[in-house]
């Protein structure tokens, strides 16, 4: 019999990637217990000021606030800023979101940062932790949560929807609610998925396209056409906010 300890795999530390050195210490514990209430503070600030001209298909929202029922809202990574303060809005209607945020000590403060809207949280990605993330994904749908990705997260390749929100979805019988947006300026982080951060006062544009359902019944190998059309929406969403954002600025 082995004398190790049994592995606890609802611990985040276990769903970290043993390719990375990075752990939770004691110094970095208070590194976020100090620096997080300014983060906050500072996403709150900036978001404040954004300029929301428009919010395209937000009807599409409607039906699943108003009845409790679950979806499952994806966006890309790039715009998470955005994305995930329009999901913010939502929880403080009543929505109840769940974010799936990577397992890495870096998903710690938006770990954080998301509890803090009210929402609730798992740990884990599709490269180290699938099947446990999926696990916790199909417990929390079942207590009527609603699952958040940002699809082609969490190290890309950039704006390619990941198999794995697909997979979710078709057990738990939900639709997918693509969500894309654009904003006038902003800066670029230079990493794979050329993050975005609205400046401030910049004017956003965000749409939301009809839920797409993916039979249940659906065997797996034939689900990357479902893929596909979702990725094409998120796709063509973005092109809807970036072309709508054009015209308001036309306007003035």
């Amino acid at each position: 019999m082995s004398n190790e300890t049994p592995k606890d795999f609802d611990s985040v530390e276990s769903r970290r990637s043993s390719a990375s050195r990075r752990r939770m210490s004691g110094s970095r514990r208070l590194y976020y217990f100090l620096g997080l209430p300014i983060l906050r503070g500072i996403i709150r600030l900036l978001t404040a000021t954004y300029r929301v001209e428009k919010v395209i298909g937000a009807e599409h929202i409607e039906p699943f606030i108003a009845s409790g029922e679950i979806c499952a809202p994806c966006y890309w990574h790039q715009h998470h800023i955005i994305g995930s303060t329009l999901i913010r809005s939502w929880v403080q209607r009543g929505f109840k979101a769940c974010f799936l945020v990577s397992g890495s000590v870096d998903g710690e403060v938006p770990e954080r940062v998301a509890r803090a809207w009210g929402a609730e949280v798992i740990r884990g990605s599709a490269n180290q932790s699938g099947a446990l993330a999926l696990r916790d994904m199909q417990r929390m749908m079942k207590s009527g949560y609603s699952i958040v990705t940002t699809a082609d997260g969490p190290r890309g390749p950039i704006y390619e929807f990941k198999m794995g929100a697909i997979i979710m979805v078709r057990i738990a019988g939900v639709p997918v609610l693509p969500i894309a947006c654009a904003s006038d300026r902003a800066w670029y982080l230079k990493r794979w998925d050329n993050f975005m951060i609205p400046k401030p006062f910049s004017r956003v544009v965000m749409a939301i396209g009809e839920p797409y359902p993916i039979p249940s019944n659906a065997p797996l190998d034939q689900l990357e056409p479902h893929r596909v059309n979702v990725q094409e929406a998120v796709m063509s969403l973005m092109s809807v906010s970036e072309t709508t954002l054009q015209e308001v600025r036309e306007t003035d």
